[in-house]
Parts: C-alpha cells; sequence; structure tokens
C-alpha cells in the first residue's frame, strides 16, 4: 500500500499490480499510513491535519475525518492490541485516539520535538517512542509522561522500530545513520554507517536476524 501527495492510497500486489481503484481522501495529500497488525484497517493522515480510517477488504472511509492536529501529519501508529492509534504532526503534538470512535483519549502531548516525524509504540503498548526535527528521542508513557530522553543523532530522527522484547530501540536520521539504544537508560549500543543521504525508513524482519532500511 502507497499513500501520495495526489490525495490518493494504492493497493498493488507484490508484482506491481494495481489492486482495486485507488482510495481517495478529502482532497489534500495523504503523507502518512498505517495498517492495523490485524490488516481489517488502515489510518491516514493528510496535509491537512486530519485522520481517516478505511476498511481495507472495502476500501472505503469508515467514520467521519479525526480532527485535532493544526498541521500535516506526518507519522501513525496501531497499538498493539489494536484500541488506540498515535498521531504525530509538524505541529509539534502527539495525539492519541480510540480506533474505532476517533475519539480523543488525553490531551495532546508536546513534544519539544519542534516536527514529529516518527511515532512508535513498545510491544508491550505500554509505551511509545517518538523522534523529531531536534535530533532526540523521547519515551513516553501512555499517560504522556516523559520517561527518557535518548540524545545522540545529528539531524531529525525520521523513522523508529523497537526489538520484539521491547529492550532496545533502532533509529534512523537525516545524519545518515542507523542507530540502536538501549530503551531503558538511552545507551547507544551499535551506529550503522552506509547511506549518504537521509535514512527515511527502517523495519527489522520477523526473526530480527535482518534489519532493513531506505534512504
Amino acid at each position: 500500500m502507497s499513500t501520495s501527495q495526489d490525495g490518493s492510497i494504492r493497493q498493488r500486489t507484490r508484482d506491481g499490480e494495481p489492486v482495486g481503484e485507488p482510495w481517495k481522501s478529502d482532497g489534500g495529500g495523504v503523507g502518512s499510513m498505517a495498517v492495523c497488525p490485524d490488516e481489517t484497517m488502515v489510518v491516514s493522515g493528510s496535509a491537512g491535519g486530519r485522520l481517516r480510517l478505511w476498511n481495507v477488504k472495502e476500501g472505503s472511509v469508515v467514520s467521519d475525518p479525526w480532527e485535532g492536529h493544526s498541521a500535516p501529519v506526518w507519522c501513525l501508529d496501531w497499538s498493539p492490541n489494536t484500541r488506540e492509534i498515535a498521531s504525530g504532526s509538524r505541529d509539534g503534538t502527539i495525539r492519541r485516539w480510540t480506533s474505532n470512535t476517533g475519539r480523543p483519549i488525553a490531551p495532546p502531548i508536546e513534544t519539544g520535538h519542534g516536527y514529529v516525524y516518527a511515532v512508535k509504540y513498545s510491544p508491550r503498548g505500554d509505551k511509545f517512542a517518538s523522534g523529531g526535527e531536534d535530533h532526540v528521542i523521547r519515551v513516553w508513557s501512555k499517560d504522556g509522561k516523559l520517561l527518557i530522553e535518548i540524545k545522540g543523532h545529528d539531524n531529525s530522527v525520521l523513522s523508529l522500530c523497537w526489538s520484539k522484547d521491547g529492550a532496545y530501540i533502532f533509529s534512523g536520521s537525516g545524519d545518515m545513520t542507523i542507530r540502536k539504544w538501549q530503551s531503558i537508560d538511552g545507551k547507544e549500543l551499535v551506529v550503522l554507517r552506509g547511506h549518504t543521504s537521509t535514512v527515511r525508513s527502517i523495519c527489522l524482519s520477523p526473526d530480527e536476524r535482518h534489519l532493513a532500511s531506505a534512504s
């Protein structure tokens, strides 16, 4: 699945063949998307600050847009139990939503990042990590309390993922590196170099033996 500034979401087979018709948003560019763990729903974020929930099988919008952000939504993530969705925005906040109603769960978190580029729930869903324009990774409790700040990158943090046991956080950055950190204390363990430009996306393989990155 892919999103675009043309305001659409498109499904394709592994061979690149289109699946059905494009899903059309409310006219604004779609800058972020996250697939529900059970693959039945997709949430998207627009340049206008709105979130939309989609039924994958039907390719249709499930409810009215969720509104709250005052700037483009650049990152989204589902909680492991699928009951919550977290969104990060250029307005500097993270918001949490009830996935079946779109209602805000708590007041927005003023992150201190400037632009929020990445948000990722821990495997247990009891906390989440964020990354942004200020080069810092922050880990938050579910009630919005700041647990730890992780510093070391020399540019914006654009992508995050957790190890399955929640012990480690991996990050990709505009400083062209990928880094591995201990989530408990923020200790830097590994710095991976090789990309010649911004690392925009990272992902661990299911067996955690490989890390994929895009730049």
